[in-house]
């Protein structure tokens, strides 16, 4: 059974594009150069279109070329025409297994303090493999990333999450501020002092007294950043205590820049993970990568 009713005029794949180039460009010159086609390819396109329809797509104005009503009407499904064939050609992409580019989303925290000082080791031992990283989402099919780096409580639907770190989370401060406050050994203590927060993660205050049982407990004071570097450099220069997970300040707990007075903790709901769409089939890469980041999550942290 056809599809399309067979007296039905379907315009090229070409053709969409030179229609699409020429609306958003307002001359055929123009689209040309969008598109990487002689002007008078694109004018010889449009022709054959309009000739195929049996009428205008474009009407020529001193301003420009607008589209007629007919040509509103195939511009709307051209874009989705073109849409839909992107992503035919990115999941196409995808099935290719042997594939050696691997597209990355990461937390910026999580990649400037955990990922990042340990890709050299990925690298010198899959240099076949490149590996492009982004914070930032797109819906761009072409550019989809082939896993996440993600903070929350998973697992997340429709993927496959995998648990890295960032249930147990820590009260640190620096030695020159725990000498100004004094003794702190009990949570009592802790709230003589300041907390340094990020508002939109939920590594608060009252979860950690709540994971005491005492959730009227208030600190002194509260130092809110809306990025959680600042956070990290605000207790690193003595101005307060955080609540972070080890494994993002392993430098300064070694070095004795952060410590975790009386060993005050929590167990967080909220946590780092890896995930990759559960309907894609992995590529060889992002096997490799996975296998990769899980060893980089056995390593021992820093003790404190």
């Amino acid at each position: 059974m056809p599809l399309v009713h067979p007296s039905v005029p379907l315009p090229s794949m070409t053709a969409l594009r030179v229609m699409l180039a020429i609306a958003e460009r307002g001359s055929t010159t123009a689209a040309a150069e969008s598109i990487n086609l002689s002007q008078s390819a694109v004018s010889k396109q449009l022709l054959t279109l309009e000739d195929l329809l049996g009428a205008q797509v474009f009407t020529r104005k001193p301003s420009g070329m607008v589209p007629t009503e007919l040509g509103r009407i195939y511009l709307e499904q051209a874009q989705v025409a073109m849409k839909a064939m992107e992503e035919a050609a990115f999941r196409a992409a995808r099935l290719q297994s042997d594939s050696h580019t691997l597209r990355l989303k990461v937390l910026p925290i999580l990649g400037d303090r955990w990922l990042l000082p340990r890709f050299s080791d990925f690298n010198q031992k899959h240099p076949d493999i490149d590996v492009r990283y982004t914070t930032f989402s797109t819906d761009n099919p072409a550019a989809q990333p082939d896993a996440v780096f993600r903070f929350g409580r998973g697992p997340f639907p429709g993927e496959d999450s995998i648990y890295l770190f960032g249930k147990d989370v820590r009260l640190v401060c620096s030695p020159a501020y725990l000498a100004r406050l004094g003794p702190l050994e009990t949570i009592e203590d802790a709230a003589r002092g300041i907390i340094i927060e990020h508002p939109g993660t939920p590594l608060h205050w009252a979860d950690l007294v709540n994971g005491y049982g005492k959730p009227d407990l208030e600190p002194q004071g509260v130092m809110r950043f809306d990025y959680y570097t600042l956070v990290l450099r605000a207790a690193i220069s003595g101005q307060g205590m955080a609540l972070v997970p080890p494994q993002l300040i392993e430098d300064e707990l070694r070095a004795g820049n952060l410590v975790n007075p009386g060993g005050i903790r929590y167990g967080s709901k909220a946590a780092y993970w890896f995930s990759t769409p559960a309907d894609r089939k992995p590529t060889l890469a992002l096997k490799a990568f996975q296998r990769w980041l899980m060893k980089q999550v056995e390593e021992p942290v820093v003790a404190t």
